[in-house]
């Protein structure tokens, strides 16, 4: 459909709080003020029509490239003209301690020639659901809607078209031209951006993102690979509480067309212990214990219902109100609705959150501080729970929709609960219920091995005593639960790359032999794709691994980033970029990297 760019064919900016994301074409088509799951200023990425964007691009035909400014997360976007070349600088500074001024910065400079350059800011506050007027304040444009006001200076002419701002003017080489969006209110003032604080603001962004990343302890084979996977994951950070939001963006389809569209800006705690492992390896122990603490301080523990203590997702701000809802007035990308706000899977049981949250507290005690005593009774508190109720269906990692059932990766990581709350308590001396838990522990272990492995697949299955591959077994070596040359686990190992592998790209399931309770296919997942390659890794495998994980990093953006699925031809799918695959990338390289010496 005409007016939406391949999803790949994004940047993303951010100031720790929110982010944009940035088209090659020099669009902005989706920002959200102040804060991740705030409604959404542009949107047209969801909707071409009536989502709202923030438009600037040569006024003749250019073609165009992208990168990132050396070790930041600083966005160029070049266009090459007959008569000159430009670039435009996006980036947002990042927010002070309170964190009330938000400013999107985007300079233009022609670097050759002379180009002919123009601009439409054209923002539909709220989803596209409140309308906004548009008056002159000083210098300053001001688009203001019941619940967000911006304000828009720019160092060029720009005039209100209805509820639009637009510009147009030519640069010389050497000219430059800023516009600055600022968040206003009784709070924030507007205030200019001349060429000098436009310099100025670029030069501390660009030393925040050094500085920042100088802490990194990677020195291995795909050094600038990790590097833009760790940047990526800080910008996904929101820095009033440490949390880490799944992806950035809302409902872009995994398959076009289909239904299966989610709201991906909330915290789940199965990313813990992706995220404690792949940034603590890295060294970036502050980041770590953000996230833990966020965890440890905000997400409450619930009593009664089926649903277990914790809820598997969070808000940005520790919130569990998540509820779902479908805006039908806009179409969706490429027509692929529904678009989706909230998350009812938030109320769903999904038993491996225990197993990646204590997984998590066990790595940090490990590699970052000690286990405080307030933390383990907290701990003990869980692992009694999962003691209790391990042996239940529940909607499993992939968040089915179908019905509950028997899964091994539950089972799996209600295993790792309670055998790294062993750890913890045999490494520290920690009071607890030894005989309790490690009863419960090997009756999951065997109840794993006798049920979870098919004779007639010759591989451990997706649920009890069924014959449904699934790629999340891939998760058992890397656990520890099984030995990764163990023979059962390659029969397993094999069966999946015959069955769900395709060019290094790993399906994490079939949903017409596993139906998920939702309509339409999807493309491969690409987090479980990295899990591929560290499991032949750790078997061993080393010239399969090096080749599955080199081809992965040809399915990356022109930027290196990944949303969560790869379709059939190589598009990416999904909401983007997602955190998950990026700390599988991280845990991935590292391991490779390790083994190949």
């Amino acid at each position: 459909m005409p007016g939406y760019l391949p999803i790949a064919e994004h940047g993303l900016i951010g100031d720790l709080r929110t982010v944009a994301l940035v088209g090659t074409d020099g669009t902005i088509d989706w920002y959200c003020c102040p804060r991740f799951d705030a409604p959404s200023v542009f949107a047209s990425i969801l909707d071409a029509e009536r989502g709202g964007s923030f438009q600037l691009a040569p006024e003749v035909p250019a073609k165009t490239k992208q990168f990132y400014f050396p070790d930041t997360n600083v966005l160029m976007t070049r266009f090459f003209t007959e008569d000159g070349v430009g670039e435009i600088q996006d980036f947002m500074p990042i927010a002070g301690e309170s964190g009330v001024r938000h400013r999107l910065i985007r300079r233009i400079v022609c670097v050759r020639g002379s180009v002919p350059f123009q601009a439409r800011v054209a923002p539909r506050f709220d989803y596209a659901r409140q309308p906004h007027t548009v008056r002159r304040h000083g210098d300053h444009i001001v688009f203001e809607s019941p619940d967000l006001s911006l304000a828009l200076t720019a160092t060029v002419t720009v005039e209100p078209d209805g509820p639009d701002v637009t510009a147009s003017f030519k640069l010389l080489e050497g000219e430059s031209a800023v516009f600055a969006l600022d968040r206003v209110g009784d709070d924030v003032a507007p205030r200019g951006c001349p060429h000098a604080e436009a310099e100025q603001e670029f030069a501390d962004t660009v030393a925040f993102w050094r500085r920042w990343l100088s802490a990194s302890r990677y020195r291995g084979r795909w050094r600038e690979t990790v590097h833009r996977s760790a940047l990526t994951l800080k910008l996904l950070t929101y820095a009033p509480t440490g949390a880490i939001v799944a992806a950035p963006t809302t409902s872009l389809p995994e398959q076009i067309g289909g239904e299966r569209n989610w709201d991906y800006r909330y915290v789940w705690i199965r990313d813990a212990a992706f995220c404690a492992y792949a940034l603590l390896r890295l060294g970036f122990t502050g980041e770590a214990e953000a996230f833990m603490r966020f965890l440890a301080d905000r997400c409450t523990l619930r009593t009664g219902g089926d649903g277990g203590p914790l809820q598997v997702m969070y808000g940005i701000d520790g919130r569990s109100e998540l509820p779902e809802q479908e805006l039908g007035h806009l179409e969706g990308y490429r027509g692929s609705g529904p678009v989706r706000i909230g998350n009812d899977a938030a109320r769903q049981l999904q038993l491996d959150i225990y197993g990646a949250l204590i997984d998590s507290i066990y790595l940090y005690d490990k590699w970052g501080q000690p286990i405080s005593s307030d933390r383990w009774d907290a701990v003990c508190e869980l692992v009694d729970w999962v003691c209790d109720h391990w042996n239940q269906p529940d909607e499993g990692i992939w968040e089915t929709r179908g019905g509950r059932k028997d899964f091994l990766y539950s089972r799996l990581m209600c295993w790792v609960a309670i055998e790294r709350a062993i750890r913890m308590a045999n490494h520290r001396g920690l009071p607890a219920d030894m005989p309790h838990w490690t009863r419960s522990r090997d009756a999951i272990y065997r109840q794993i091995v006798r049920y979870g492995w098919s004779a007639d697949r010759q591989a451990f299955v997706q649920h009890r005593s069924g014959d449904v591959l699934d790629a999340a077994v891939l998760m058992m070596p890397l656990t520890k639960f099984i030995s990764p040359t163990d023979p059962k686990w390659l029969a397993t190992l094999d069966a999946l790359a015959a069955d769900l592998v395709s060019d290094s790209l790993v399906y994490r399931y079939d949903p017409e032999a596993s139906p998920d309770g939702l309509r339409g296919a999807e493309g491969t997942f690409s987090i479980c794709s990295f899990w591929y390659v560290e499991a032949l890794a750790r078997a061993g495998r080393l010239d399969e691994a090096r080749l599955a994980f080199e081809k992965m990093l040809t399915y990356a953006n022109h930027l290196g980033l990944y949303a969560e699925q790869i379709s059939r031809t190589g598009e990416q799918q999904g909401n983007f970029p997602q955190a998950f695959t990026h700390f599988a990338l991280i845990s991935a390289a590292f391991n490779l990297d390790r083994a190949l010496g």
